[in-house]
């Protein structure tokens, strides 16, 4: 499906970064009772949803799991639509005394990020807040980092990564290609 980009992660990829992610998480947490797993609207929350699965594969545990929707904490929400489309936060459950593993698609300037930390704080004080991103692309603005990244990719600041998922786009990959004009 990519038209004019290199495709940098296929459907087999993106699982494998995801199981390496789990692991990673079950190796620092041996017990994940205290943990939860946030993704950002739209494409960080399919991708949490996943992760999940994925550490309930490994161990046998369900984790609590929850999407953020973070529009109206945007810093730059007039330069994204005239009217913004505000999605439902999903959080069902104390996010206090928690570690939040807070999962996004693509990790590039860190003010995604920024915004949702701030979201999610109006929620509670979890006791740790850490990142999962499958891609991480470099280019920051703020002195935000992943602890869990699926693929570094190194890119240019002309070049967009496009990553797609079965559940909203009807197929798995991550493309990088050159913005237009």
């Amino acid at each position: 499906m990519a038209k004019n980009g290199s495709i940098i992660l296929d459907r087999d990829g993106i699982g494998k970064s995801l199981e390496r992610i789990a692991h990673e998480i079950l190796e620092r947490y041996k017990d994940i009772h205290e943990l939860a797993v946030i993704g950002i609207k739209t494409r960080g929350a399919l991708l949490a949803k996943r992760l999940t699965d994925k550490i309930k594969a490994l161990s046998g545990e369900d984790v609590l799991l929850g999407a953020l929707d973070i529009t109206l904490y945007r810093d730059d929400l007039t330069q994204v639509a005239e009217q913004p489309v505000v999605h439902a936060t999903e959080i069902d459950f104390d996010v206090e005394a928690k570690t939040i593993i807070l999962v996004d698609d693509v990790l590039y300037t860190g003010r995604t990020i920024r915004c949702a930390l701030d979201a999610l704080v109006d929620f509670g004080r979890p006791a740790k807040i850490e990142l999962a991103v499958l891609v991480d692309r470099g280019h920051r603005e703020l002195p935000i980092r992943a602890d869990y990244a699926g693929k570094n990719i190194p890119t240019t600041k002309s070049e967009i990564v496009h990553v797609r998922l079965t559940e909203s786009d009807g197929v798995d990959e991550v493309v990088v290609e050159a913005k237009n004009g």
